[in-house]
């Protein structure tokens, strides 16, 4: 019998899939953009692509939320044509004879860590994918923790401004209001950063690198947003750990340290003495990895 899983990371911007082996490596992988439009049909390509004529033992999908578990449901913020959209049914439809298992991408993220990356040793953990937005997911007691419908764990919608910047969830003032990549961007243009059009957070990055003060408050900023948050989230669920990834986390130490700075504020439970931050180990594999976790 076969020890390959198909793993899925669905995503706002890219779709990736990788066969995983029994030990938590990826085998062949592959990704593609995600279309504007009705992403189906690439998605389907892609499986199929990355298969070729291997039998696999089960497939596993992290998919950008909200994701409903119970029903197999996807409703990408960022994919507006999917609303309910039934993928876990529809990726079963092409592999009938193996188990289909269906979790948000920050719940498979925090599982890929816990099983392969930074978060191994640990029991009770919250991963972060700080980027163009900010997601995350649950691993309490040694297993990934999804709640009621799937969504537990989205430490980017804890809420640190209460009169901050309206956020794409329909609420306001959430941590990706401030530590979202662009959201950062727009924050030290409106602050007076002179930066060209095609600024990103890497640009922003390493102009906070160079000594410009506008882009290393917008860092400080981000990171104490953060440090609420997992502050926050650990009081909550009595955690022990926290492993931060995603792109703007690539910055190391311009975001770690003010995150470091306001757990040392906002984290004072005596419980919460031992609580660690963390860099994710894993990079883009995370999400693939704890999708072939799913099913494992």
């Amino acid at each position: 019998m076969t020890d390959l899983v198909l793993a899925l990371d669905f995503g706002g911007t890219k779709i990736a899939a990788a066969l995983v082996d029994s030990a938590g490596s990826v085998v062949r992988s592959s990704r593609v953009p995600t279309p504007a439009t009705d992403p189906w049909d690439a998605v389907a390509s892609l499986v199929t692509s990355v298969v070729g004529v291997e039998a696999v033992a089960g497939v596993g999908i992290a998919s950008a939320g909200p994701v409903d578990a119970v029903r197999g449901t996807v409703s990408p913020i960022n994919v507006p044509s999917w609303h309910d959209f039934p993928l876990r049914a529809s990726v079963a439809s092409l592999f009938p004879d193996a188990p289909v298992e269906l979790a948000g991408d920050g719940v498979c993220m925090a599982l890929g860590e816990h099983w392969r990356g930074a978060g191994q040793g640990s029991t009770f953990m919250v991963g972060l994918v700080v980027s163009t937005g900010v997601g995350g997911g649950l691993v309490l007691g040694g297993r990934p923790f999804g709640g009621r419908t799937g969504n537990a764990g989205h430490i980017g919608h804890l809420v640190v401004e209460p009169d901050g910047e309206p956020c794409t969830c329909g609420g306001r003032g959430c941590v990706e209001t401030v530590a979202g990549g662009p959201r950062m961007v727009a924050w030290a243009r409106r602050a007076g950063w002179q930066a060209p059009d095609h600024a990103d957070a890497a640009l922003l990055a390493a102009a906070a690198l160079s000594g410009e003060e506008i882009p290393i408050v917008a860092f400080e900023r981000a990171g104490q947003a953060v440090g609420m948050a997992i502050a926050g989230a650990s009081a909550l669920c009595d955690l022990e750990l926290a492993v931060i990834g995603g792109g703007v986390a690539q910055a190391g130490e311009l975001l770690f340290e003010p995150v470091r700075q306001a757990l040392k504020t906002h984290a004072g439970l005596s419980y919460l003495a031992g609580l660690e931050v963390r860099a994710a180990e894993l990079g883009g594999e995370a999400g693939l990895v704890g999708a072939a976790a799913l099913v494992r």
